[in-house]
Parts: structure tokens; C-alpha cells; sequence
């Protein structure tokens, strides 16, 4: 009996040590950025020194201001810096690139690293249309890379315990999601100049607040369903703050109907505060999330609802960068999940209707 204790005891220290050893030996992640007028990109830089597994190798953006004011800000190396995207990635061979463009520069970027054989992270949206969308689409497949899309929603683990909750039946048969994201506008909350140049230039962004902020809802509606697509999709924007956003909307809100079930989603530049929330509606219950890591849920027959904290995300799941990492060396299938190039075809499909509805003020119905 002892003997039989002592020995798995040895094997558990073994299977620890063994495991311990592969996480060591993971080699380090080689990423490069594209463009540096999209604010997130110092969300990036910021959080680089605590992933000691990441590497940046190289920085491309022909802007001499932007380069100064980055290089200066996080003590950049001069060699890091090119102004051409094909010639920084012939020279440092990243493993894939981070794109902080414009968004209607992602497919360029895209096609560019994919002629390398190099997988490309966009931050959200995809793209700027759902042609551009089906382009990247078979870029990615032609030269076999990832295409991976960014969503600060991803990593929250409250997202998670909602989908979660659906899933194991909990909540019963989806019924309703009501999606409210945004803050005060981008101009309120002082985004820096060169970034509110292009988010307030529909050319540029697709839209405003329509694009900015209603792809987190078509993202997290697309994923709860599995992929499927609504039936019909039906917008309404305001220009609430003709002022300060004279070319795009700044308030949106977007329904989606699907055959038993129906999306609401809420994007605005107009909220009196920043939030991103997400309510889920079944036939037996709600899960409503709080935050990035809590959660109130109500079940049949119970007369209160309880908030409980969500389970923390696995290693792989809990940032962008352990994503990207994880999808590269094969650990994850990036295939029907928030991030994923499938998923986010769909949610062009879904943003580019609710333009053309807003635009027209009918109804689009999807084929």
C-alpha cells in the first residue's frame, strides 16, 4: 500500500516536472506590428515586458512623428523600425504580425504578410466590408496562415461563463441577447489625434459607432449561435453629437432575428460611461455579465438572482498574445471561437447589412 502511494507520488512529480520542462522549452514568439495609428497599440506595447515568451522584432510605419512618439515612449531600439511592411518582414521573419492600422488597411496588410507565409492578429473588426472579408478568406487559405481577430470581450472571463451557462443548458433554449457597448466617444475620452482621424472617417472605419462598438455584439452573438447567421438584420444610427462626429454615426442599435431567438445590440459613443456587458436571455434562466469576471444568473423557480465569479480563463485564453502563441503551435484550433477567421467572416456579413439598413432603413435579409 505504501509502496504502491510512494509510487504515484513519483509519477505525479515526474508528470509535473515533464510538464514544467514543455512549457520551458516552447520557443519564444516572434511578432511584429503593422501601423502604429490605432491606440490599442500601446495596450500592447504596455502589457509586452510581462510575456517574456514574446518577442518584437520589428515596428513598420512610414510616419516619422508616430515612430518618435512610440520609440520615445517605450525605449524602442532604432533597428526595430521600417517603413515598409514587406521589407521589415523579408528581414526579421516574425512569426506573425499585429495589425494597428486603419481599419480599411487591414486586408492590404493582411495580403502583404500572407505572401511570406506569415499569420496576421487585426484588431477588431475583420475588415471594412464583407467583400473585403471574403478576400481575406481566401488569402488565408490560399497561403495557408492564420487570420486572427482581437477583442478585448475575448479574454473576459465573464463571456465565457455566460456562453457557458447556455451550453449546459442552465438557462434553457437561447431566447434573447442584449448587447450594450461604448463609452463617451472617442473624441471625450481624448484618443490620440492620429487614431481619431480615421476611427471618425467612415472611408477609413466602415462606420462609427456602428462599426467601433457593434462588432463586439455581432461577435458575441455569432459565437453563442454557433455561427450561424440571422435571418434578417435591421439598424438604426443617430448623430446625436453632429459637432464633434459630422461624418459617421455615433449611436447605434442593431437587431438581429434569428428563428427563435433575437439580438439587441447598443453601440454608442454616447453612453455616460464606458461599458461592455452582455445579457443572455433562455427559456429557463439569464446569465447577465458583470464586468470581466462576474456574473448574475437567475434560474427557474428561484425568486432571487446570485452573483458568482467567473473561472479564470486557461493559460492559453487569458490575452491576446497567449491566444495568438497557442493558435500558432497548434494547441488551439482557432476554428468557431470569438477570434477565429470564420466567426468573423460572418460578423462582416452581419455589420456590412446593418450599414446597408441604417442606410436605407429596411430590414437585410441574409442568403
Amino acid at each position: 500500500m505504501i509502496h504502491s502511494r510512494t509510487r504515484l507520488i513519483f509519477l505525479l512529480l515526474v508528470a509535473g516536472a515533464l510538464v514544467a520542462a514543455a512549457h520551458a522549452q516552447q520557443p519564444t514568439l516572434r511578432v511584429a506590428i503593422v501601423g502604429l495609428e490605432h491606440g490599442h497599440v500601446e495596450g500592447f506595447l504596455s502589457a509586452l515586458p510581462s510575456h517574456h515568451d514574446v518577442e518584437l522584432v520589428g515596428v513598420a510605419d512610414a510616419d516619422a512623428s508616430l515612430i518618435a512618439k512610440y520609440q520615445q515612449k517605450f525605449h524602442l531600439a532604432d533597428t526595430l523600425f521600417y517603413k515598409s511592411v514587406a521589407n521589415m518582414i523579408e528581414r526579421v521573419r516574425p512569426d506573425a504580425v499585429l495589425v494597428y492600422s486603419p481599419i480599411s488597411e487591414h486586408r492590404h496588410a493582411i495580403g502583404i504578410a500572407a505572401q511570406y507565409g506569415v499569420s496576421s492578429m487585426v484588431e477588431k473588426p475583420l475588415t471594412i466590408s464583407y467583400d473585403d472579408a471574403l478576400a481575406i478568406r481566401e488569402i488565408a487559405r490560399y497561403h495557408k496562415v492564420h487570420v486572427l481577430v482581437n477583442y478585448e470581450t475575448t479574454w473576459y472571463a465573464s463571456n465565457r461563463a455566460a456562453y457557458d451557462e447556455l451550453n449546459r443548458r442552465q438557462l434553457g433554449d437561447l431566447r434573447r441577447v442584449v448587447v450594450n457597448d461604448g463609452h463617451q466617444g472617442p473624441k471625450e475620452i481624448g484618443v490620440p489625434p492620429e487614431f481619431l482621424s480615421w476611427l471618425t472617417d467612415p472611408a477609413q472605419n466602415g462606420a462609427g459607432a456602428l462599426y467601433d462598438f457593434g462588432c463586439y455584439g455581432v461577435d458575441l452573438m455569432t459565437w453563442l449561435m454557433h455561427g450561424e447567421a440571422p435571418l434578417t438584420v435591421t439598424a438604426v444610427t443617430n448623430h446625436d453629437k453632429p459637432s464633434e462626429y459630422p461624418h459617421v454615426d455615433d449611436d447605434a442599435t442593431i437587431v438581429l432575428q434569428y428563428p427563435h431567438a433575437q439580438a439587441v445590440i447598443q453601440a454608442s459613443w454616447n453612453w455616460p460611461f464606458s461599458r461592455k456587458d452582455m445579457e443572455v436571455y433562455g427559456s429557463t434562466g439569464y446569465a447577465i455579465t458583470v464586468g470581466a469576471d462576474k456574473l448574475r444568473v437567475r434560474y427557474q423557480n428561484e425568486r432571487d438572482e446570485n452573483t458568482v465569479t467567473a473561472p479564470s480563463l486557461g493559460a492559453n485564453e487569458r490575452d491576446s498574445l497567449s491566444y495568438l502563441a497557442a493558435v500558432l503551435r497548434g494547441t488551439i484550433k482557432d476554428q468557431g471561437d470569438l477570434s477565429a477567421l470564420d466567426t468573423n467572416v460572418t460578423v462582416m456579413q452581419i455589420l456590412d447589412a446593418a450599414r446597408e439598413s441604417a442606410r436605407t432603413g429596411r430590414a437585410i435579409q441574409l442568403h
